[in-house]
């Protein structure tokens, strides 16, 4: 089975724990059975996997979101990267071209494309291989998963089929309605609309083809910045007549919001956090170092991270995004390919970061202009390569580097550093990469 994994955006409602570096399916927020934690997309790429194993799986995302699937799953994952952003029809071509002209997937052969973010049990994703299936006996151009809807939403577009079997032709669509709408849509038989749906990639380049000029992956994505934003719908399904819809049943949400979420949570508190007998529907998410205690409320959400601290009617929780937009600050936690880093103190002439680094993996080689760095390594070992110069680290050790030095660090095991910035002009495009001067072995370098 080959799919395609739809992440973009920057997951504000789910602010403070998102962030334009870190979306919401990139927050650990679902206990494994051994008790850690894992995200949104660890969570369907693990699932992907568990029903086939040979899967090819290909993430279609920005440039921002890079580090943290690599973190998160990997290097043996693809990734088609959207150089900007043009909506969904730009980059299902792009990740469809990536998949025929540098993964060789045959063109004839289904693929199916679907949301990196829902909430689904394994029966989804024998879904998707029934959907594939379909696709691959070319009876339409394009094969929909209808999702038996559970009450009349307003969040949703809706699917009309021409019959009530498992799979028939597509009669209409109709947008997003009101609840009134909706419920009538239903007693019709419509099915929402998760924009889910399975096509051979033939079709997808030719339709691209027919609207944009391209030669193929690399040409594509030279050019991407020149197309036109538009969205899978409109570019195609709305003009395609030969299009069927397979029923699904199972279990789905969309968690774009704190109240949906919290709704797929299995515990109500995950950090440090106190809930007394007086509560009830209160759910807490701290990834800060501190307890967080809740007392005599009712469906509420709190929700604390080092970008801010939410508290709010989980109802009201949708209407987050307004507000968030209005805040301007530092990212002050994101997830790289080599580790992560958390900023403890920000100060007008310094800033304050934990670095974690994952064993095995290194910075890139790098310089700054206008800032001095010092690494002091709170545990771990390692080495760095300063100038030039390679030296083995250790718990205690200080590392200085003025303006204009070239360095990195490798981990040899899991390393964590306080790194300090100093200077008068502190920002993140104050850096500068840099060729090896002498081999430098590690497995990740960002």
């Amino acid at each position: 089975m080959n799919i395609i994994l739809l992440s973009g955006g920057s997951g504000k409602r789910l602010w403070p724990l998102s962030n334009e570096i870190r979306s919401k399916q990139f927050i650990k927020i679902f206990r494994r059975e051994d008790g850690s934690y894992e995200s949104m997309v660890q969570r369907v790429y693990r699932q992907i996997k568990s029903v086939d194993a040979q899967a090819t799986v290909t993430i279609a995302t920005s440039r921002t979101q890079v580090s943290a699937i690599h973190n998160q799953l990997g290097d043996e994952v693809g990734i088609s990267v959207e150089p900007c952003r043009r909506d969904t029809f730009p980059a299902i071509t792009l990740a469809t071209a990536y998949l025929v002209d540098v993964m060789h997937v045959d063109p004839s052969e289904s693929v199916v494309v679907c949301p990196v973010d829902p909430y689904v049990e394994d029966d989804y994703f024998e879904a998707l291989k029934a959907l594939s299936a379909q696709a691959d006996k070319g009876e339409a151009n394009l094969v929909l998963m209808g999702i038996e809807p559970t009450y009349p939403s307003e969040k949703y577009g809706y699917i009309l089929p021409e019959s009530a079997g498992s799979v028939a032709m597509v009669r209409s669509f109709k947008e997003k309605p009101d609840a009134q709408a909706a419920a009538q849509y239903i007693a019709q038989g419509a099915l929402w609309n998760g924009g889910v749906f399975a096509c051979k990639p033939s079709y997808v380049l030719k339709k691209a083809h027919e609207l944009m000029d391209f030669a193929g992956y690399d040409d594509l994505f030279a050019r991407y910045d020149t197309l036109q934003k538009i969205s899978f719908d409109y570019a195609v399904v709305e003009h395609e007549p030969k299009i069927q819809v397979v029923r699904f049943a199972g279990t789905w949400k969309d968690l774009g919001t704190w109240n949906t979420l919290t709704e797929a949570m299995e515990e109500n508190i995950v950090g440090k956090g106190v809930l007394s007998d007086t509560c009830s529907g209160v759910h807490i998410v701290n990834e800060m170092d501190v307890p967080v205690l809740a007392m005599g409320l009712h469906d509420v959400v709190i929700s604390a991270s080092p970008e801010g601290i939410l508290v709010s009617d989980k109802e009201q929780s949708s209407y987050i995004k307004p507000f968030v937009d209005g805040f301007e600050q530092q990212v002050m936690f994101a997830e790289k390919s080599w580790g992560s880093f958390r900023v403890i103190d920000v100060e007008s002439r310094s800033l304050t970061i934990k670095v974690t680094l994952n064993a095995g993996h290194s910075m890139n080689y790098h310089s700054h202009q206008n800032r001095d760095e010092v690494w002091v390594v709170v545990s771990g070992r390692g080495r760095t390569l300063v100038d030039g110069v390679e030296q083995e680290v250790r718990t205690g050790d200080v590392i200085r580097m003025p303006a204009g030095c070239r360095h990195t660090v490798m981990a040899e095991t899991e390393l964590k550093l306080i790194e300090v910035q100093i200077g008068s002009d502190i920002n993140v495009h104050d850096k500068q990469k840099h060729a090896m001067e002498r081999e430098w072995r590690a497995e990740g370098q960002e």
